[in-house]
């Protein structure tokens, strides 16, 4: 990607790699509520990507 960036004259730089501070427990009735809603948006931002995928 930097070699396509630096095409239109403009110099790439690395970024830090942001690391992560806290941890995300997903075990018990919260971590289901929230596997379970963040399945709901990916459904419902990627719909005819999955329905896609199941014609195949």
């Amino acid at each position: 990607m930097n070699k396509k960036i630096e095409a239109y004259g403009v110099d790439a730089i690395d970024r830090p790699k942001i690391k992560a501070t806290r941890s995300l427990d997903l075990s018990g009735i919260y971590g289901q509520q929230i596997v379970k809603s963040e399945t709901k948006l990916a459904l419902r931002t990627h719909r005819k990507t999955f329905e896609k995928l199941a014609d195949m």
